[in-house]
């Protein structure tokens, strides 16, 4: 083997290790991905439940102060005379 040969396949070895050393890293990158998308999908869902459970709780307190004589609105005319 010639030294030019021994550069050779230093070079090819070189390339290789980089080569081997980006696939892992573009699969790292995409089960980071993966991992904040299903993140962002739980939080969405999340999201959702709690709006839903809001409404129903802002409808219950609506229910309740339009039932309590304290939160009737008061006809201020009548009270004068």
């Amino acid at each position: 083997m010639s030294s030019e040969d021994d550069g050779d396949m230093m070079e090819n070895q070189a390339e290789r290790e980089e080569k081997t050393r980006l696939i892992n890293q573009v699969l790292e990158l995409q089960h980071t991905l993966e991992d904040l998308s299903a993140r962002v999908d739980a939080v969405k869902e999340e999201n959702l439940k709690l709006k839903s459970e809001n409404q129903v709780l802002g409808q219950y307190i609506e229910n309740l102060m339009s039932a309590s004589s304290v939160f009737q609105t008061t006809d201020t005319k009548n009270k004068r005379k």
